[in-house]
Order: structure tokens, then C-alpha cells, then sequence
């Protein structure tokens, strides 16, 4: 559930990327002893199911959400600490250019505070006397061109990923970026005022740390705020973001050379070593065009007051306390509403996750990831998958030619489980043990040469975008693949030891979900080869939108905050996948009961397997969120609040009125008018 690192519609379960490993749970498969028995569960089932639990786990001081995955992160942190800090006790003794002794060097290096205090900004006095030399326009372009080379632009995003017309090969991508608030309506809203006058202060704060006297640092986050502004009206906001019309803008170099005449597209890639052959997307090309205008119309200062202050930002978590704070600070404390800052452990290894995370994960797997458990969820991912294809083929208001199409496309769906059959080679990334600032860089420079490595080379479908330990799972459209990393194969999504019920609920309607992500409504905008293509008639596309409709009518309808709704149009391609992930792991469960009518029959704890399906789905979205962290993702993230994740999917599911003897009238219980079916 969260939004991968802008890979084109790649799309996951949950909002937050996850590092984890999980200790083994010696509890029951679902606690009914959690259950509130005052809140009816036809009026509020995510109450009923969720309440108790949530009054009793308040949210931790060092975290801003807490639920079943935070939960799942918190204990799995201590399994990865253990890794790490094995690998730095043992680094010196380890092979030479081991996977192990890079791990191990790197968290000891991000562990030595006191030579981080030390340093304080010695670390970055080599980028900012390298933003300070700039004069010229020709001058920012060749350093923007030299940064991304290391890893370092953060003024647009680039990465590589399938053409979106050529799935078979990888191109390049450059997309929007450079703000340092969360959307680009940030910058304009009046209710986002005092945010907007808190990052000056900010900005301005870092300057000051830096060396800048107050009055200087003042006028330079007022130019950093209106440099930024400016690029925020002239980016997209996330919904439509979302559309994959503005995720791709196929040009030749020569073209867009001839679009961005202050900044040669030419040169740029050429610093980047990058393979372009025929071209890349230019995916936001208004936005371009404004960089381009600011190239050459805003004053070489004001470009060095911008570049200089998100050098030091960008390093600021790396360097010494009085950085690291005032980065917490805003946007943790100020923006999103944590109180505390994470112990360091805990944020170095996280550095080492982004740095190094698919090697850690090699470690994670073989400590804690049996090959049978890999066989068993490929079971489940079967049976659900064929429950998928029978939905499908009895849908009622599809023609046959599109469902066809729609057949083909899950011909050729990928599943993947727990981690890549091939691991990523790590020779070439030199890690020291007592320098931390330098691994950060190093490992930036040595990820974004392997990305730009693809570009021109064909798609390999077998390569992974999550690292094993992350708690999550993903639906890429470009080449059709599903993911399932080995850390969501735990309780309480996958429980060996649990009846039908409760892994179809938890890890059944995950796989569902991240199935039904094809036919979403950007996923059905690409075909079984991963295309963005049309493969649907007119008339079935229409009622596919007037179904989605009604859905977004009733995710606007919820009111997370005081004045502040879901965005239902946002969270569109979420809320079908729930759904129609449900529909299909509740259809999975049915037919493995009719394999063992025994348990078909038999009630567990009181509940019947129904019942218990939808139990633990609704425990999975257990959780509660600080306000201002809520907004936040209200506006950026295209996930819906899990609350409501909880009750969404079910209240348009007959099964589940029939389950729990719910009647026309209530809560849980849509009426023919309003209740949504679409897969």
C-alpha cells in the first residue's frame, strides 16, 4: 500500500514502504477476545472488529501511525538489528567485498556519532563549493547534469522503466520534482498558510546551521519559497498523476532539445551514460518547459540560494545532531505530527535499507523464509487467480470481445513470491567502515548507475521493485507481473497453522487485490503485453466508468478530518482493487470449502468460515493515525485511510450482509442503488 518509487503505475497494497522481518506468533489465529461486542458489526464493522485494539495500542512517540503493519514493522525491526549488527561486529573478519562486511560497514559508520558530530558539515563542503562556482545558465544546466550523474538532482526524478508503447524494452523517464512540501498545492492553498511560512522558517534555520547569518538566511528561504512556488504551479497534482497520459511523453532527444532550448536533453543523458536510442519521456512536459524558462530568467543567486539549501537538506539526516534535529523538526514534528524522533538504530538502518536494501534482504531471506513457504503461497496465488479468471467470465455487463482481452491479460500475469530467483550483484560499491556520509553517497551514485544501465535494454520481467523484508505488495502494469515479498507471508496475512478462512481474508485478499490492480481504472489502460493500449469496446468502457463512479462517489463521501474528505477519484484504483480483491479471495475461499465440507461447516471460536474471513480482513486495516500525518497522505497518497479500507469493500458485498444477518437500512449494508460490483 504504498506508491512504489515513481515506477510508472507500479502500485502497492499500503501507503508506507516497509522494512521487515517478523518474530513468530505464538497467539491464536484471530483473537476473538479482541472483538467489541457493543459496536454491532452490521453498523460499524471496522469498530466492531478494530476498537478495542486500537484503544489499547496508542500510537508510539516515534511513529505517526500505528497499526497491523506498523506492528509487523516494529517487530521485525529487532530480526533485521540483529542482522546488521552481526555484520558490523563481524565486517573485518568477513570476505572481502562481501555483502556482509558492506552491511556491516555501513551501519557501523551510520552508528559513530561521534564522529558524525565531528564532521558536522564537512561532509557536504565539497557540493556547495561546487554550487557556489555557478554564474551562468550554462553553468546550472552542467551542474544539474553532473549532480544527476551522481545521483544527487533533486529537481526532477528520472529512472527507467518499460515504454509504455514498446513494454518489451526499458527507456528512460524524467519526471516533475524539486518541491519540498508534500503536493504542489501546498504552495497555493490558504489552508496550508502557516505550513508554507513554518518550511521558510525552515529553510532558513538549515541556512543559519550552515553558517548563514539570520538576516541573509531570512532572505533566502523567501527566494527558496518563491523558486519553489513557481515550479509548483506548473506541476501536476497526484490525481492527475495518476493518468497515464501524463506519466508518458515519448520525444526523441532532437525534440526535446527543440522544447527546452536553455537545457540540452543531449548533454544531459550523454553525463548520464545513459542508452537512449530513440528517445525517453519527457512525462511532464509543462512542467519542463517552466525549468527550461528558469534556466536562463532566474538570477544565478537565487539558483545557488535553491541548490545550496537542498544540498544540506537532502544530507541533513546523514550529518551531525543539530541537522539531523532541525530536519526532524519540520518534517517529521511540523508536518507530519511525530513527537519523537526514532532512535538512531532504527533510522540507520533504514539509510541502509535504501542504500543496500535488496542485499540486506539476501540476509533476511536466508535467515527467516523457508522454501515451503514460498510453495504454499503459490497455492493460494493459484486458486485465487482462477477465481479471478471464473469472476470474469460470468460478469454480466462486459461483452464477450473485451472479456476476451481481459482473459488474455491474466493468461499472462507473473506472480512472483518472497524474493527474486536471482540476486542483484553488489561488486563495484566500495563501502568504508568509518565514513557515513560517503556510503550514502556512494551507494546513491552506485543504484542510479545500475538504473541507468537499463535503459535500452530489454525487460526483465523477473526483476523486483520491493526488497523481501518490506511488508507490502505491488501490480506492475508494464510488464504484467504480481509481487509478493516474504515479509507479507506472515501472520496474521498468512498463517499455515490458520483454517482457510483466515489466510483467504488476510494474504487472499491481498493477492486479489494486487490481481484486480489490472483491471483498475489505470491498470485496464494497459494490455496483457504490459502496452498502454485500448483493449475494450466503447460501450464496455463506459459502463466500467459509470460502475467506478459510484465508488468514488462513496469514498468522497468519507470524512476522515473535520472539513477534509477522501478523494475518491485519488484513491480510485485503490478502492477497485479492494474490492474486486475481496470479491475474488471470498469466491477462492468458497470453492476450497467445497473441497472439505467438514470445515465448511464448522464454527471456530463461534464464528462461522465466513465470518472469520471478513474478521481478518478487517484486521489487516486495523490502526489509528495522527492528524496531521492524516492530511498529509488525505492529499498525496492514493491509498484511502485504512479505517475505511476496513468497511469499504465489504458494505458492497452481499456475502457480507448474509454473513453477519445484516438488513436493509444498515450501515454495512449499500442499497441497489448506491452498492458498487464491478469485478
Amino acid at each position: 500500500m504504498h506508491k512504489l518509487p515513481n515506477r510508472t503505475l507500479a502500485t502497492a497494497i499500503f501507503a508506507a514502504l516497509s522494512t521487515t522481518a517478523i518474530a513468530a506468533s505464538t497467539t491464536p489465529a484471530f483473537d476473538v477476545n479482541e472483538l467489541d461486542a457493543k459496536i454491532a458489526p452490521c453498523a460499524d464493522f471496522n469498530g466492531f472488529v478494530n476498537a478495542k485494539w486500537v484503544a489499547a495500542n496508542p500510537i508510539p512517540a516515534d511513529r505517526t501511525r500505528w497499526g497491523a503493519f506498523d506492528q509487523l514493522r516494529e517487530h521485525s525491526l529487532q530480526t533485521q538489528r540483529g542482522i546488521v549488527e552481526a555484520a558490523a561486529l563481524g565486517a573485518n573478519k568477513a570476505a572481502a567485498g562481501s555483502i556482509q562486511q558492506k552491511i556491516g560497514w555501513f551501519y557501523r559508520s551510520g552508528m559513530a556519532d561521534g564522529a558524525i558530530e565531528k564532521a558536522g558539515l564537512a561532509p557536504v563542503k565539497p557540493e556547495i563549493a561546487k554550487i557556489d562556482a555557478l554564474k551562468t545558465p550554462a553553468d546550472i544546466a552542467a551542474y544539474i547534469n553532473d549532480a544527476s550523474s551522481r545521483g544527487q538532482n533533486g529537481l526532477f526524478q528520472i529512472y527507467t522503466s518499460p515504454d509504455f508503447k514498446n513494454s518489451k524494452m526499458q527507456i528512460a523517464y524524467v519526471a516533475q520534482g524539486g518541491i519540498g512540501l508534500p503536493t504542489s498545492e501546498y504552495y497555493s492553498k490558504p489552508d496550508y498558510a502557516e505550513l508554507r511560512t513554518a518550511y521558510q522558517a525552515h529553510v532558513a534555520k538549515v541556512l543559519e546551521l550552515a553558517g548563514d547569518k539570520a538576516d541573509s538566511a531570512k532572505k533566502s528561504a523567501e527566494q527558496v519559497l518563491a523558486f519553489e512556488t513557481r515550479l509548483a504551479k506548473a506541476s501536476l497534482v497526484p490525481v492527475e498523476l495518476r493518468k497515464p497520459e501524463n506519466q508518458y511523453h515519448f520525444v526523441t532527444l532532437a525534440d526535446a532539445d527543440k522544447a527546452n532550448p536553455n537545457f540540452s536533453w543531449t548533454k544531459f543523458f550523454a553525463a548520464q551514460h545513459a542508452d537512449i536510442q530513440g528517445g525517453f519521456s519527457l512525462s511532464q512536459p509543462g512542467f519542463f518547459a517552466e525549468v527550461d524558462k528558469m534556466v536562463v530568467d532566474v538570477p544565478a543567486d537565487e539558483w545557488r540560494t535553491y541548490l545550496r539549501f537542498h544540498a544540506i537538506d537532502s544530507a541533513s539526516p546523514y550529518l551531525s545532531k543539530p541537522f539531523a534535529e532541525e530536519n526532524f523538526t519540520f518534517y517529521n514534528k511540523t508536518l507530519n505530527g511525530q513527537k519523537e524522533q526514532e532512535p538512531r538504530w532504527k533510522r540507520v538502518l533504514s539509510t541502509v535499507n535504501e542504500s543496500m536494501g535488496m542485499a540486506l534482504g539476501q540476509l533476511y531471506v536466508d535467515k527467516t523464509f523457508p522454501p515451503e513457504s514460498k510453495k504454499r503461497a503459490l497455492e493460494l496465488v493459484n486458486n485465487v487467480s482462477a477465481a479471478l479468471k471464473a469472476r470474469i467470465e460470468k460478469l454480466d455487463w462486459m461483452s464477450d470481445a473485451t472479456k476476451q482481452k481481459a482473459i488474455e491479460k491474466w493468461s499472462t500475469f507473473l506472480p512472483k513470491i518472497g524474493y527474486p530467483d536471482k540476486w542483484r550483484e553488489w561488486s563495484g560499491l566500495e563501502v568504508k567502515s568509518d565514513d557515513y556520509y560517503a556510503n550514502v553517497l556512494a551507494a546513491s551514485k552506485f543504484n542510479y548507475d545500475y538504473e541507468m544501465a537499463k535503459a535500452g535494454k530489454p525487460t526483465d520481467r523477473l526483476e523486483w521493485g520491493m526488497t523481501p523484508q518490506t511488508v507490502n505488495a505491488y501490480y506492475n502494469p508494464t510488464d504484467n507481473t504480481i509481487n509478493f515479498p516474504a515479509a507479507i507471508l506472515q501472520p496474521p496475512f498468512f498463517d499455515a497453522n490458520a483454517d482457510d478462512a483466515i489466510n483467504y481474508g488476510g494474504i487472499g485478499a491481498v493477492i486479489g487485490h494486487e490481481a484486480t490492480h489490472g483491471y483498475d481504472d489505470e491498470g485496464s489502460q494497459f494490455d496483457a503485453q504490459g502496452n498502454n493500449a485500448n483493449w475494450w469496446t466503447k460501450e464496455d468502457r463506459e459502463k466500467f466508468d459509470a460502475r467506478t463512479a459510484k465508488l468514488v462517489a462513496q469514498f468522497n463521501a468519507y470524512e476522515p478530518l473535520p472539513g477534509k474528505h477522501v478523494n475518491g477519484q485519488l484513491t480510485l484504483g485503490e478502492n477497485i482493487a479492494d474490492l474486486g480483491g475481496l470479491n475474488v479471495a471470498y469466491d477462492a475461499l468458497q470453492m476450497a470449502l467445497k473441497q472439505n465440507p467438514a470445515e465448511a461447516a464448522k464454527k471456530i471460536d463461534g464464528y462461522t468460515p465466513d465470518q472469520r474471513f471478513f474478521l481478518n480482513f478487517a484486521r489487516v486495516w486495523r490502526g489509528s493515525i495522527l492528524p496531521k500525518r492524516q492530511e498529509v497522505l488525505l492529499n498525496a497518497d492514493p491509498h484511502a485511510p485504512a479505517k475505511y479500507r476496513a468497511i469499504g469493500a465489504p458494505s458492497n458485498m452481499p456475502a457480507f450482509a448474509q454473513a453477519y444477518s445484516c438488513k436493509a437500512g444498515d450501515a454495512m449494508v449499500r442499497g441497489a442503488d448506491t452498492q458498487v460490483k464491478i469485478w
